[in-house]
């Protein structure tokens, strides 16, 4: 079974995405890391106790991984192409409960497992890509750790709803009950591939998209 981790902002820049989600909840987001074997750097914003949305970009102060990065970061101008299409809230990461017979049974859908430290492995295609071009999850698992939600900084965000945009949301209904996924996105009807996300702010709702 698959269960929402956190939601993923994936960003030309971190500057840029920071400021994507300053205008879209009138919050600053403070929390964050690096990931050395990414070559990648984050902001995260806690959603509740378990769950959080980050926003990601390559760290242009570390060195290039000998493996693609994760979601998609590898191909700059895909993530470019992508952000200026308004597809910024671009995809989502699930915790595994079984996180070895999830590859076993799904690496077709999700990649195969690369250790991302701190005992944690992480879902990835060879060449980066997301799954299904973002449709489906990314999966982390923590090592029986438990998220880094309830460690950052409260602000009082909380997700309200978070939706899945396709053109053949049947089809992709059909292949989250294949991989289980619990607590994931409602999936609606819509022209393309987008997300959005109703996060519940001290000034009221706001939606990140």
């Amino acid at each position: 079974m698959l269960k929402l981790d956190h939601l993923t902002v994936v960003a030309p820049t971190l500057a840029e995405g920071i400021d994507h989600v300053r205008r879209c909840l009138d919050l600053d987001i403070e929390d964050g890391r690096t990931h050395p074997e990414m070559g990648t750097h984050n902001r995260r914003l806690r959603l509740g106790d378990e769950v959080y949305m980050e926003v990601i970009a390559v760290d242009p102060a570390a060195p290039a991984p000998s493996h693609p990065r994760w979601f998609g970061l590898s191909h700059p101008e895909t993530v470019r192409a992508d952000w200026e299409k308004g597809q910024r809230l671009r995809t989502w990461v699930a915790r595994a409960d079984d996180f070895a017979s999830c590859m076993r049974g799904y690496g077709d859908l999700l990649g195969g497992q690369v250790d991302v430290g701190d005992g944690d492995w992480f879902s990835l295609f060879k060449d980066g890509h997301l799954p299904m071009d973002g449709v489906l999850p990314s999966v982390i698992d923590r090592a029986g750790k438990t998220g880094p939600a309830g460690q950052m900084t409260e602000f009082g965000a909380r997700l309200a709803e978070f939706c899945l945009e396709h053109p053949r949301p049947t089809e992709v209904g059909a292949v989250y009950d294949r991989l289980r996924i619990l607590c994931g996105p409602r999936i609606e009807p819509g022209p393309e591939l987008r997300y959005r996300a109703v996060i519940q702010t001290p000034n009221g709702p706001r939606t990140l998209t």
